[in-house]
């Protein structure tokens, strides 16, 4: 049997086919395949199964096939995914599942456990499920939420830097940090970055890492904001862990996301979430999302994930993370080469 597992993201979709041993048998990557942002045709396009067969050396339908997608969080949307994966004929419509990307993220850190998966990139989120379906979910973008986030430090960044011109706040490293990144010549200008120019929230989050780099050198500003960070990450993972009620303790939790790829930021946000989920064990990731999108595949085939499995997986998983990075390396080739030809 084949199954797919498919990662649909806001900037990159991959895709991974795998044998009911545990193998995988191909991979695929393409470009984002979040609806919302990007429309329905544009998603279609860039769903990366076809990539992941021709690598496998056969051809669709998979026999199961499951969807993690970003920005899915209603039966509509899946409707809307589970339309794409059929019109793509991915597999049949009684085997194809579509859940949010929180979901995958949790299946492959827990390789199938239950428990909890606290997301914390450009935005926060956090989902935990239990054994017999019972699932609760955190995480309301950036506007009403995404704290403890990368866009949250970042814009915790720009806020110090306005304060303390103003004289409401301490003198911090971020200002000269922040001036340097946006390039302006006054404090003044932020308004028209902001506002007028509209600043993407990617390029917000971009800041993260200059709040993490003052935090370690000392800077009380900084420092404040990554504890702030940490304690409201910390809370969604209360939050959810209150809300499902585990029956096994202590509750299994894991993470994911690049802002968790900082050792400085995660130990702060595992401190924090021991002071606050007593009974708790924390894991670092035994899986991806996009493998853990294929053990979900396993689940709608009906196909038992047995430790073998788990171990394939594992085995096969540093395969998979090299061929990304041949294929990040061919996507900013391929980028180089078409600017050089529009030159």
């Amino acid at each position: 049997m084949i199954l797919a597992g498919i990662d649909g993201g806001a900037t990159t979709t991959r895709s991974v086919l795998a044998s009911e041993t545990g193998s995988i048998l191909g991979y695929g990557t393409s470009g984002p395949s979040n609806y919302d942002n990007v429309g329905i045709e544009k998603a279609r396009t860039n769903i990366a199964v076809h990539q992941a067969f021709v690598a496998a050396g056969t051809s669709a339908p998979a026999d199961a096939a499951f969807f993690g997608m970003a920005g899915v969080v209603s039966e509509k949307d899946r409707g809307v995914i589970r339309n794409i994966a059929l019109s793509c004929n991915v597999a049949s419509a009684k085997n194809i599942d579509v859940d949010h990307d929180i979901r995958i993220a949790l299946a492959g850190g827990l390789a199938g456990k239950e428990g909890i998966v606290l997301i914390a990139g450009t935005g926060s989120s956090c989902y935990g499920r239990r054994n017999d379906g019972r699932n609760h979910r955190t995480g309301w973008g950036y506007l009403l939420d995404d704290l403890g986030s990368g866009y949250f430090l970042g814009m915790q960044a720009m806020i110090a830097a306005i304060q303390e011109a103003d004289g409401r706040a301490a003198p911090t490293v971020l200002s000269v940090r922040l001036q340097e990144r946006l390039g302006y010549a006054h404090i003044d200008d932020i308004m028209r970055i902001l506002y007028h120019d509209h600043l993407p929230v990617t390029d917000i989050a971009a800041f993260a890492p200059m709040v993490l780099e003052a935090a370690e050198i000392g800077d009380a500003v900084a420092m404040h904001i990554v504890e702030r960070g940490a304690r409201e990450l910390s809370r969604t993972v209360e939050a959810v862990s209150l809300k499902l009620e585990f029956r096994a303790k202590p509750v299994q939790v894991t993470y994911a996301g690049g802002l968790m790829e900082s050792a400085f930021y995660r130990g702060r946000v595992q401190s924090a979430i021991k002071e606050r989920v007593e009974q708790c064990v924390l894991h670092d990731p035994e899986l991806p999302p996009i493998l853990g999108a294929a053990l979900l595949a396993f689940e709608t085939a009906h196909i038992p994930i047995t430790g073998g499995v788990i171990e394939m997986l594992k085995h096969d998983s540093a395969k998979l993370q090299q061929q990304s990075v041949d294929n990040s390396h061919r996507d900013t080739e391929s980028q180089s080469q078409e600017q050089d030809r529009e030159k």
